[in-house]
């Protein structure tokens, strides 16, 4: 099956000028903070996916479908209601670590937080690697 084509895909816009747009937001350092904290675990330099999502690494997605797409590992993104970050992965998998994160919400591959004190830094760090492990299995 061929790539699909995906309306979220990487490109050259600034992730530093994406994220200075939230700068008078109380959010804002957490997500400076989650931005640093997404580039050491993964090793890749941050990078826009579309027009609001900071995307680290680049993998390509095979579903069972037989779809495929270029993705990120993880990522995340500042909506109004919460932070949505992005881990590419079923968090199902992960229940062990989703009993010690803190308060949050999530879907089927995203968490959603209000901010970045009220999950344990260390847990969400190691569920960033677990979605790298993962990906990189396919």
């Amino acid at each position: 099956m061929t790539k699909a084509n995906n309306k979220t895909s990487a490109n050259t816009l600034s992730v530093d000028e994406f994220l200075q747009q939230f700068s008078s937001s109380p959010e804002f350092e957490d997500l400076l903070e989650i931005d640093r904290m997404m580039q050491e675990v993964s090793g890749h330099q941050s990078k826009m996916w579309g027009t609001s999502i900071v995307g680290y690494g680049e993998i390509e997605l095979k579903y069972e479908s037989g779809r495929e797409l270029d993705w990120f590992y993880f990522g995340f993104s500042p909506r109004k209601q919460n932070i949505s970050l992005y881990l590419t992965c079923d968090l199902s998998t992960m229940s062990h670590h989703l009993e010690k994160l803190g308060k949050y919400k999530n879907g089927k591959g995203c968490l959603y937080i209000k901010k970045l004190a009220d999950v344990d830094k260390e847990v969400l760090k190691e569920m960033c690697k677990q979605a790298m492990l993962s990906n990189n299995k396919h």
